[in-house]
């Protein structure tokens, strides 16, 4: 969700999904911030990140190479499948907060794209 939420600068996505990270799941800082890159310490994890990033860029093109890599990586196809749905409704809710304006009610995390 976060890695998601960073590709599409959904403010209220990444804002909310990185409270929840912190303060519900207990997920760290720093692997908080590197989901922001679509990445994690961990390389299972990282693969698949980088596989939900390279879906949202390329708008679902995913090209064989990249899902032999991701495979190489450890990722299941299972895991292919599962995370292109999380990916779905992630770009869903990234779309409609934006194109509704949503107020963040949650600390503010600002992307990186709109920040620069």
């Amino acid at each position: 969700a976060i890695t998601v939420a960073e590709v599409n600068a959904c403010e209220y996505c990444l804002s909310a999904h990185t409270y929840i990270g912190a303060h519900v799941a207990h997920v760290d800082s720093d692997e908080l911030d590197a989901a922001r890159s679509g990445d994690s310490r961990d390389p299972h994890t990282a693969a698949i990140l980088e596989l939900a990033a390279v879906a949202v860029r390329g708008r679902g093109e995913v090209s064989d190479a990249q899902l032999a890599g991701f495979r190489a990586a450890g990722v299941t196809d299972e895991e292919v499948a599962e995370t292109m749905g999380h990916v779905a409704l992630n770009v869903l809710t990234n779309l409609f907060n934006k194109v509704t304006g949503v107020d963040n009610d949650w600390p503010v995390v600002t992307p990186h794209q709109r920040a620069a």
